[in-house]
């Protein structure tokens, strides 16, 4: 195990108000002590921490000036928020970070008032935080009071559309607030499109030492509205930067690009425009993602297992299968080496979905749009009605930000986009809000929609196969995060009969119908409820939309009981099942009618055994529903 760092000053800090008595050389070393904090913390739990070490001198800057948690400073997707909790007090609990019972990986409110506003989708932080700036404008009540409104948002953040939505009202109601760009030109996956071209423009020409001096003389060369004595200086700043153009025809007084690393800088900075801003204020600061430890790695450490940090090597489980991700990824390689109309659309999750291995090799086929889900689910739409064949493979969790567009643009116009849902059902260290808890409700729901959820990684296989040749309206296929249950895999996919499902096992008295990937359990199950006497019949659906009306009738008609498990909200598959039923008057007879789904709360992050176990949706949990549903148990404690 790795030393913990030596942190004299750090020690002394039990909240941001204690780095008001330090000096800015000290509030210099503390940044080098944070920062290998940082690395130490989450080289024992792993986690995020590359957006982290970026905006450690930002956050010690900030927290040193501005007076939190009055002054609300928000984190967008809040991946780079561990800097900023072992400031606000959570030091001592670093090491329980994306654990059960633990810290949230995210700002999450109810875990501090240091957290004024939860996070961990992207391109939310300016909304937010105009939000609060208007609530100090008409006096709302908050427990920690009303000041300056901060937003930390990234360059990949600036690639969602919601925060020039946010920046336009901001510049049109004109009201202070204060953006803060951390462009270190690397989100999750390297940015793309023409916004990050422009960042990248608009410090390329200009030399940091130049800017650095006039940063420090920041009273005199601060752009309006500070004092009117600065106009000339604008104007030879924003020459000699190229300028923030686009910013400033949003509302945006633009100060910028400076060194996002330089204490010396950023205080005098921050100082003064916590001093005179009286308008919506954007600070460009450029950084480096992984500053001090990850910066050259591929991926600037943006998440990791646990690792040794003088080696850098992760402490990562041997894998028993292959990953959904990857299984994924290999059957449309597979299936776009035949058809060169099948095109892969992501939103700024290449290597997260598996299309960086369907882009190398096919890169002319593929599309990383930025962090814009709408834009994504639109623009594969209109690949579909130019005649290609889009697959469009978005997590769960970010699906959910395209709803308008699926529905408009893709489903009432029937189009044949074929949706890759990764990361669905529980997902673990991420907690409630990364869960792929939705997808199966809100898809399901949409006339001529056809949705399918994978058992194994061998029916994902065929599954990819299937949705490729759906032509005449839109499909999905949704799939779990991690490793495959270890099943024989299929040199290539086969189409499957649209709507039909599969027996797995002939029993009686009870049914168990699944849908997706807890078939494993479901299994496990009835192997338990074997050796009490009692042999369900197993069935896996395939399909929640259509359903496969023949065999879920078969079933009701043929067993006391039918229970249908799923990883999905209410109103998802166990829903569309018990419409059937009720429309056919099966429950007029008096079947036992169960539904297993996620329960109506939001699950906190733990691994995904033990989320499951709070959602009652493993073995054991399945075993006990079919005990209790066939009175097994009340009859026995009779006996």
């Amino acid at each position: 195990m790795s030393e913990r760092p030596h942190t004299p000053i750090l020690d002394r800090v039990k909240s941001p108000s204690d780095l008001k008595g330090l000096s800015d050389a000290d509030l210099d070393r503390l940044a080098h002590e944070l920062r290998a904090e940082v690395i130490w913390s989450v080289s024992q739990t792993g986690g995020h921490f590359g957006a982290g070490l970026g905006v450690v001198e930002m956050t010690v800057a900030i927290h040193a000036v501005f007076d939190t948690p009055r002054d609300k400073l928000i984190w967008d997707v809040s991946h780079q928020c561990y800097p900023h909790k072992i400031l606000t007090g959570r030091r001592e609990r670093m090491q329980t970070i994306r654990q059960k019972d633990g810290l949230s990986g995210f700002t999450k409110r109810s875990e501090s008032p240091y957290d004024p506003f939860g996070a961990a989708h992207s391109s939310t932080s300016i909304s937010a935080a105009l939000g609060f700036a208007m609530a100090r404008e008409l006096g709302g009540d908050c427990d920690t009071g009303h000041g300056d409104a901060i937003a930390v948002i990234g360059d990949g953040a600036l690639s969602g559309g919601m925060a020039y939505e946010a920046m336009n009202n901001a510049g049109h109601l004109g009201k202070r607030l204060i953006v803060i760009l951390n462009d270190n030109e690397m989100s999750i996956a390297p940015p793309t499109g023409a916004m990050s071209s422009y960042l990248s423009r608009l410090y390329a020409g200009a030399p940091f030492q130049e800017l650095k001096a006039a940063a420090k003389g920041a009273v005199s060369l601060l752009p309006e509205p500070f004092q009117e004595g600065a106009r000339r200086a604008k104007e030879l700043l924003k020459a000699a930067t190229v300028g923030g153009t686009l910013f400033e025809e949003l509302g945006f007084s633009y100060i910028g690009p400076i060194d996002g690393h330089d204490m010396e800088q950023l205080l005098a900075i921050l100082r003064t425009v916590k001093a005179r801003a009286d308008g919506p204020i954007l600070i460009h600061a450029i950084t480096k993602k992984g500053k001090g430890y990850a910066e050259h790695r591929p991926d600037r450490g943006h998440a990791t297992a646990k690792f040794d940090i003088r080696t850098g090597e992760q402490k990562k489980a041997p894998s028993n299968a292959p990953s959904y991700t990857k299984v994924f990824a290999n059957a449309l390689i597979r299936e776009a080496e035949d058809d060169p109309h099948i095109t892969a659309v992501t939103a700024a999750m290449p290597d997260g979905t598996g299309l960086d291995l369907f882009g190398k090799r096919f890169p002319a086929r593929t599309f990383d749009v930025g962090i814009a889900e709408q834009h994504a689910v639109t623009f594969a739409a209109g690949m579909a009605a130019g005649g290609l064949k889009p697959f469009c493979a978005i997590y769960s969790t970010f699906l959910q930000r395209g709803y308008d567009q699926i529905v408009h643009d893709v489903a009432i116009q029937r189009l044949p986009v074929r949706f890759a849902i990764d990361r669905a059902g529980l997902v673990g260290a991420d907690g409630a809000t990364h869960a792929g808890s939705y997808d199966t409700a809100f898809l399901s729901n949409l006339p001529g929609f056809v949705v399918m959820a994978a058992a194994d990684e061998a029916e994902l296989v065929h599954m990819v196969r299937t949705a490729l040749e759906i032509e005449d309206r839109p499909s999905a296929f949704r799939y779990p995060r991690g490793e495959g249950v270890g099943v024989e895999m299929p040199e290539r996919g086969v189409a499957l009969e649209i709507g039909k499902g599969r027996m797995i096992a002939e029993g009686n008295r009870v049914a168990l119908l699944n849908f997706g990937a807890r078939l494993k359990e479901v299994q496990d199950a009835a192997e338990a409820l074997e050796a009490k006497g009692i042999k369900p019949t197993i069935a896996d659906a395939r399909f929640s939309k259509p359903l496969d009306e023949e065999m879920i009738l078969q079933l009701a008609r043929h067993h006391e009981a039918l229970i249908t498990v799923e990883e999905g909200a209410v109103g998802g598959f166990g829903s569309h099942v018990a419409q059937l039923l009720a429309e056919k008057g099966v429950f007029d007879t008096g079947i036992k009618y169960r539904s297993m789904v996620l329960p109506d709360i939001f699950i906190d992050q733990a691994s995904p055994r033990d989320m499951y176990a709070v959602a009652k949706l493993n073995a054991e949990d399945i075993e006990a529903k079919v005990l209790d549903t066939l009175d097994v148990a009340r009859m026995e404690k009779r006996a």
